[in-house]
């Protein structure tokens, strides 16, 4: 029998950019093994537009992307979770709903691009070396080999990928 593709679900505090941008790749490395998700704690309500440039750009699908509160995942008839990513230190830092199933947890923090201050060009390098640390993160999770692994182990693993 098939198992369904693992989900992912990425938080930040306003979900408009690292988190958009983790969703966005994870579901491009393996759509057939992952589906991935992002929230915030504090959703601005808007996709940060560097975020959408980029995205697009790259060839990565945006149709869809919205800006959401974490407490829909927690919800009942929510996907269940296998992952919870937070790609902020403020949303680590925060109290996280109560995630049905306990999914591996581990922290992946990532300077906001959204927070950069001054040109243009400024904001789209900073979105840029967002994209390129999550990516990479992204594809070292991808190639786990989670068969083989227990679930200290894969904590353990997820962890270190957030360190790089």
């Amino acid at each position: 029998m098939d198992r369904r593709p693992f989900h992912a679900l990425f938080l930040c505090t306003g979900n408009s950019a690292r988190s958009i941008l983790a969703e966005c790749i994870l579901n491009a490395v393996d759509p057939a093994r992952f589906r991935a998700f992002s929230a915030g704690s504090h959703p601005s309500g808007r996709v940060n537009p560097f975020a959408l440039e980029l995205l697009a750009k790259n060839g990565y699908q945006t149709l869809g992307l919205r800006s959401k509160a974490w407490d829909e995942f927690a919800a009942p008839g929510a996907p269940e979770l296998d992952f919870v990513f937070t790609v902020c230190d403020n949303a680590a830092g925060e109290a996280c709903p109560v995630w049905p199933g306990r999914p591996a947890t581990a922290h992946w923090g990532v300077p906001d691009p959204a927070a950069v201050e001054g040109t243009d060009e400024a904001k789209r390098k900073a979105f840029l070396e967002a994209f390129v640390a999550l990516r990479r993160r992204i594809e070292l999770f991808a190639s786990l080999p989670f068969g083989k692994l227990d679930r200290l182990a894969l904590e353990s693993r997820l962890r270190d990928i957030g360190k790089r």
